[in-house]
């Protein structure tokens, strides 16, 4: 079953317990992801199936971020309290960012001091999956 049938096929609580597997979760966390998991659920297709990817890309690469909605969409901070450090947009373009609050280091080369932060994407590949988990990790040090 791919991930787009995942918010048709799955029951919410089947695909709760599957994300949230292996994780430490407090109740406030668990009220967190299911409101992350009901807002892409939410999103129409293939965007749908583009944000479940990233959000288990997330998860995978770093467990101990908590997944919450931040500004009306889903985002990923270190506690339930703590200010979002990444950030998912479903606007006219797909976003993922990292917000101010994360560890910024200057990109260098001919970006010099500017400090990358966004990226829009449309569709994902073996390669975007794993730049997205490699900003994952940067933003848990």
């Amino acid at each position: 079953m791919g991930c787009g049938a995942f918010a048709r096929r799955i029951p919410r609580a089947d695909a709760r317990h599957r994300l949230t597997r292996g994780h430490d979760m407090s109740s406030k966390d668990e009220k967190n992801l299911a409101q992350v998991i009901d807002k892409i659920a939410a999103m129409d297709e293939p965007r749908r199936t583009l944000m479940q990817r990233v959000h288990e890309v997330i998860m995978r690469t770093e467990p101990t971020l908590k997944p919450r909605i931040w500004y009306g969409m889903p985002a990923y901070a270190r506690s339930a309290g703590a200010s979002a450090l990444i950030t998912l947009r479903n606007d006219d373009r797909l976003n993922l960012a990292i917000t101010e609050k994360a560890d910024f280091r200057p990109a260098g080369g001919e970006d010099g001091a500017l400090m990358p932060a966004a990226w829009f994407f449309e569709t994902l590949d073996a390669a975007t999956e794993k730049r997205i988990a490699a900003i994952a990790r940067s933003v848990v040090g």
